[in-house]
């Protein structure tokens, strides 16, 4: 049974911290012309937090911009996802944390104009990045399409992040992005590598230049590239993605052969993984179906 996700991957240029989300509202009506029929639009990171500048880190700007996920920058996100009746993921905010944490943290607004979910990036891009670490983990259900999960930039360089997306049932993986430095190459690949090795949806969506380096791209749970933009200008990648391939592929295996979800038999022992003070367990290693 198919379950089609419609989507646009905006690669735009940032906007100006401070610009009104009415200037974006615009840009999001107009993205929506290039498949008028999406449900979801997803934009980079911090795509409402640019500056003249990209190359300098304005911690004070940054800080100052910063507002909790009940202020009025989100307020006023919510009510535009329900006008225009659609999952948006605007990148993602500078957030005041409710103890005076700086989070880079990226939102999901829901058709009905929730917010459906948010999720404050673990690996802060250090030493340059000014943000406090999240802690959690991140999915959002799409109701009668399927399971979402929530990843930004520096965090796909950490397999541990897309592994657990995945095994909480993620079937599509949102790695929103502003990379300006040349790492962008490395970054395609590895968003084709956390596609296969989690046999998931890959959508990787680049602030676009003079800021970023662009080459956004979607990647189906094989691997294979769905669409990309070939450069660093600004441009909108369309995609039907059919969820229901994710089932296909843990079922069948990539290429009909490989099932790394379904490696373990009833009554092997517990993998002890030292590192992480845990264990791979057979019992519990499949994750579950949306």
């Amino acid at each position: 049974m198919q379950r089609i996700l419609p989507l646009v991957a905006a690669q735009a240029r940032p906007r100006l911290i401070g610009e009104p989300v009415s200037m974006f509202a615009d840009e999001v009506k107009a993205a929506l012309q290039a498949q008028p029929h999406s449900k979801l639009v997803v934009f980079p990171e911090l795509h409402l937090f640019g500056d003249e500048d990209p190359d300098l880190q304005r911690t004070e700007m940054l800080q100052a911009s910063a507002e909790p996920l009940d202020g009025p920058r989100v307020k006023e996100l919510k009510q535009l996802a329900k006008d225009l009746n659609i999952w948006l993921v605007p990148g993602s905010v500078c957030e005041r944390g409710p103890e005076g944490q700086l989070f880079n943290t990226q939102l999901v607004l829901s058709p009905e104009g929730e917010l459906a979910g948010y999720y404050r990036k673990i690996f802060p891009w250090r030493p340059f990045e000014p943000y406090d670490p999240g802690d959690r983990f991140t999915t959002v259900d799409l109701p009668g399409i399927g399971r979402v999960g929530l990843n930004i930039c520096y965090d796909a360089w950490y397999p541990e992040v897309s592994r657990q997306l995945a095994w909480m049932g993620a079937e599509v993986i949102l790695n929103v992005v502003k990379t300006t430095t040349p790492d962008r190459k490395q970054e395609l690949i590895l968003a084709k590598a956390n596609a296969i090795v989690n046999q998931v949806f890959m959508v990787s969506v680049n602030c676009a230049g003079p800021t970023g380096q662009g080459k956004s791209i979607i990647v189906d749970p094989e691997g294979n590239t769905l669409a990309e933009a070939p450069d660093d200008q600004p441009q909108l990648l369309t995609a039907e993605l059919d969820l229901a391939a994710v089932d296909r592929v843990r079922t069948h295996g990539t290429e009909n052969l490989n099932r790394p979800w379904s490696q373990f038999r009833e009554g092997e022992p517990a993998v002890e993984l030292s590192v992480y003070q845990g264990r791979i367990n057979p019992a519990t290693w499949t994750p579950p179906s949306y």
